[in-house]
């Protein structure tokens, strides 16, 4: 999707979306898109633990009676993010953005001296890009996969929905077209943390 080589700066940190077990139930969230995206997610961890660069898991944690209430299993993260977990700095959420959680993430962004982020996760059009929207807000450099995440058909009011394609497709535009962040593809970003497809800043 992107023109020019991603460059990736050494200390890119990488943020897994609500990657949890929860999202795993098609009874309620109805259907989704994209599904590559949990070994594209994968794929990505593993990069950035091999090039020595930050992760960061974000957990959302709804309210009784959801699938992500923390007293539910779908609360738990899934298990290629849990065998992957390591040192990892876990964020939790009660709402869409990843920057109003515990502990405050754009103070531990800036503590560690990080001004790029990677979104990947689940859902897309929630909190993947309402996430990516307020670290361009914050000044970061925002980089989104698309493929690396997904979402589930959605019904609005008076009878419109969009499928999850759709809204995967609207989150493209909404990020890029206006300048909150760069969509760019898992297999660009695989290339720039191994050094194939870009140099480090």
């Amino acid at each position: 999707m992107t023109q020019t080589p991603i460059t990736l700066a050494p200390r890119a940190a990488l943020l897994v979306v609500d990657v949890q077990k929860g999202f795993d139930d098609p009874s309620f969230w109805g259907p989704r898109n994209n599904p590559a995206a949990e070994d594209n997610i994968a794929a990505l961890m593993d990069a950035w633990r091999e090039s020595g660069r930050p992760v960061v898991l974000v957990r959302h944690a709804s309210q009784p009676g959801s699938v992500l209430a923390p007293d539910h299993p779908g609360h738990a993260f899934k298990d290629l993010v849990e065998k992957r977990r390591q040192e990892s700095l876990v964020v939790t959420k009660t709402v869409n953005s990843a920057f109003y959680g515990t502990p405050d993430l754009a103070d531990w962004l800036a503590a560690e001296g990080i001004a790029q982020v990677v979104v990947a996760g689940i859902q897309t059009n929630m909190c993947v890009e309402t996430t990516a929207r307020m670290a361009g807000n914050l000044g970061f450099d925002v980089l989104v996969p698309l493929d690396a995440t997904h979402t589930f058909d959605l019904a609005g009011p008076d009878g419109l929905a969009l499928t999850a394609d759709q809204l995967a497709t609207a989150t493209a535009v909404n990020l890029q077209g206006g300048g909150f962040a760069r969509v760019v593809t898992t297999p660009e970003l695989l290339s720039a943390a191994s050094g194939a497809g870009g140099r480090a800043a």
